[in-house]
C-alpha cells in the first residue's frame, strides 16, 4: 500500500479511537518514523501531507532531513549520546529521549532557542529500555530547572510488545497519571502537556489514554524498500 493509503486508514483508526473517549482527533499528531525505509518512501510521507517525521539515528536523520529539505517538524525519537547533541540540536524540533542530567548539561550548552523535550520514562521497568524510573522522574524534572533553554514539553515512552494490546493499557494510564503529577508542581520549565506514546501495534490504546503523540513506523510507511 502507499503511504497515503495508509495514512487514511489510520486516520480514521484515530478517529475511531478518539471518539470511544471523547477526545478531540486534532488532539492527536502522527509521527511517521522513518529510520528504516529509503528517501524516496520518506518523501512520499510528505507528500500524503504527513507533517511530521521521526528519526533516532542522528546521521541518518540529518541526511534525510537535507533531502527533504527540512519540511515538517523533526523528532529526535532515538536514545541520544551526548556527543551528538551538537550535530542534531538545530535541526530538530522535538527531543523525544531526555533521561539524564548529562545529556541535560549538553542540551544546555549547545542551544542557542528553547528545546522541546519529552522526558523519556521506562514506565514497564524493562531492562532493554532506557528511560527514568516512574520513581525517579519528579526529582530529575525538578533539577531541569538549572537549565533554561530546556523545555519539558511532556513525557514519553514505550510499552512492550504484546499480542494484545489491551495489555498495554496499563503502562499508558501510569503514564498520564504521571504528566498529571507533574503538572501539579506548575512548573513554568515544565508544562508537560503533550505525552508521545504508542507506536503501530497499540497506538489505539495509547490514544484512549490520553497520548497526543504516536510514533509510527511499520504500518504508517512499512519497513525498508
Amino acid at each position: 500500500m502507499t503511504v497515503k493509503e495508509n495514512f487514511e486508514k489510520i486516520q480514521h483508526e484515530i478517529q475511531v479511537a478518539c471518539q470511544r473517549v471523547g477526545r478531540n482527533v486534532e488532539d492527536v499528531k502522527i509521527i511517521a518514523v522513518t529510520k528504516y525505509v529509503s528517501d524516496e518512501r520518506a518523501t512520499e510521507a510528505i507528500e500524503a501531507g504527513i507533517k511530521h517525521i521521526g528519526e533516532n539515528r542522528a546521521e541518518e536523520g540529518l541526511r534525510k532531513w537535507q533531502i527533504l529539505n527540512g519540511k515538517a517538524t523533526w523528532h529526535f525519537i532515538g536514545t541520544l549520546q551526548s556527543r551528538k547533541v551538537k550535530e542534531i540540536i538545530e535541526q530538530f524540533d522535538y527531543i523525544h529521549s531526555l533521561d539524564r542530567l548529562s545529556l541535560a548539561k549538553e542540551i544546555e550548552k549547545r542551544a542557542k532557542k528553547k528545546v522541546k523535550c519529552f522526558v523519556q520514562v521506562n514506565i514497564s521497568q524493562e531492562a532493554t529500555k532506557h528511560g527514568l524510573d516512574v520513581k525517579g522522574v519528579i526529582p530529575f524534572i525538578s533539577e531541569l530547572s538549572q537549565f533554561p533553554s530546556i523545555e519539558v514539553v511532556g513525557l514519553m515512552t514505550m510499552a512492550p510488545y504484546v499480542e494484545n494490546p489491551e495489555e498495554t493499557r496499563k503502562y499508558f494510564s501510569a503514564l498520564k497519571q504521571l504528566q498529571k503529577d507533574v503538572q501539579a508542581l506548575q512548573l513554568p520549565y515544565a508544562p508537560c502537556a503533550e505525552l508521545s506514546m504508542g507506536m503501530s501495534n497499540d497506538f489505539q490504546v495509547a490514544i484512549e489514554e490520553g497520548a497526543t503523540y504516536i510514533r509510527l513506523g511499520t504500518s504508517l510507511v512499512g519497513k525498508e524498500i
